[in-house]
């Protein structure tokens, strides 16, 4: 029973890796290309604006600043302002999905940042989440990476036991534990394909099972009644707060007009949580809409270390309060498989640990197709 069990197993494995392997692989690739994604795009926009502010010196209150920067681009309305380090400038939002770079404390605008860096990303995440399809055709791509996820999902827990040799022992087990040397291509492919697997699996099974999350609504429910807690109600979809200062995807509405609104909250949203890294609010689409900010302490993709807080405009009023530790552990649990995916629930450590594990991928769909490719002409062969 265990040999019949193993052989319908190892197929199974060996039909789900070649047929959604294609798919896998350019997943993987683009995964690769969108490891440091934040911090190349922080880098690309920051670095030709550095500042030097004199010791002590104050920055503009946020209504100023954004009144010169309409002077710079009149008609054009404002979506979020984001602030960081001193030495860095502030990040505004256009309508356009544009982000300007502009001195806090002058209120001069710097620049554009990189917007050929942010199309490339675009561009890559386009083919990574939607095999490159627009429009209408996402649902379509989205399906297809969704399905090929689940299939690979499916590969790594088999793989893990097929895997373990049938004798155990050491002699067997150090073979697939480490690279040999001096092997035939055919060994050479095996080895690799089982190093890579066993060393990787963790990470790899968790970058693999919080996609899979990202991708299935069932898959995201489960999340949170594994927890104990029942999923929220789906709501009509809406625009995040900024990651970071990140710019917005698409084009946004028209904002209401901020004079006199938001420089009291904003003094209110600095002090409540001091040691802030990123300081960034949306501006609200209707004149009574309260301000919602978005304090980070981490590298714009911990959740552990993100919060929201919910003022009143003018006044400042606290209406919420809402850090990480305030979920509920379904709410937790789902937060955090949607960073693990990229790793960046571990800041930069976890987000090169996901880099290495998915560039291990393409050896591992390499090694498959190569062994596949290799059986079947074994197959042909003897008929």
């Amino acid at each position: 029973m265990g040999k019949r069990f193993r052989k319908v197993l190892f197929w199974s494995h060996l039909v789900c890796g070649v047929t959604g392997g294609l798919v896998i692989l350019l997943m993987s690739l683009t995964g690769v290309l969108l490891t440091y994604e934040k911090q190349m795009i922080a880098w690309a926009e920051t670095r030709p604006y550095r500042l030097a502010p004199a010791e002590g010196q104050v920055s503009l209150p946020p209504e100023e600043v954004l009144r010169r920067v309409k002077q710079v681009e009149p008609g054009r309305a404002v979506t979020f302002l984001a602030r960081a380090d001193r030495t860095l400038p502030a990040a505004i939002g256009l309508e356009d999905g544009r982000t300007l770079q502009v001195d806090p404390y002058t209120g001069a605008v710097l620049g554009e940042g990189a917007p050929a860096v942010r199309r490339f990303f675009r561009f890559v995440t386009n083919w990574h989440r939607w095999l490159g399809m627009e429009g209408a055709g996402r649902t379509t791509g989205k399906a297809i990476t969704g399905a090929c996820n689940l299939a690979f999902l499916f590969v790594i827990v088999s793989g893990f036991y097929l895997w373990f040799p049938s004798q155990k022992t050491w002699s067997r087990f150090k073979s697939i534990l480490w690279f040999q040397r001096g092997l035939p291509s055919k060994a050479r492919d095996f080895n690799w394909h089982n190093v890579i697997g066993f060393w990787s699996l963790g990470p790899l099974f968790l970058v693999v099972l919080s996609a899979t999350v990202i991708s299935y609504p069932w898959a995201s429910n489960l999340a949170y009644r594994v927890m104990g807690e029942e999923p929220p109600r789906p709501a009509a979809p809406a625009r995040p707060a900024p990651p970071s200062g990140a710019a917005p995807t698409a084009p946004a509405t028209a904002k209401a007009p901020v004079e006199g609104r938001i420089d009291g909250p904003w003094r209110v949203a600095a002090a409540h949580a001091p040691g802030w890294k990123t300081l960034s609010l949306r501006l609200p689409e209707k004149p009574d809409a309260p301000l919602v900010f978005t304090l980070d302490h981490g590298t714009g993709g911990q959740p552990q270390q993100r919060a929201t807080l919910t003022l009143a405009q003018g006044t400042g009023g606290i209406l919420k309060w809402e850090p990480f530790s305030s979920f509920g552990p379904g709410r937790k649990f789902r937060t955090f498989l949607r960073f693990a995916h990229t790793g960046e629930v571990g800041g930069l450590a976890g987000q090169t640990l996901a880099g290495v594990v998915t560039f291990g991928t393409l050896f591992l769909g390499w090694t498959g197709f190569a062994l596949a490719w290799r059986r079947f002409r074994s197959w042909r062969a003897r008929r």
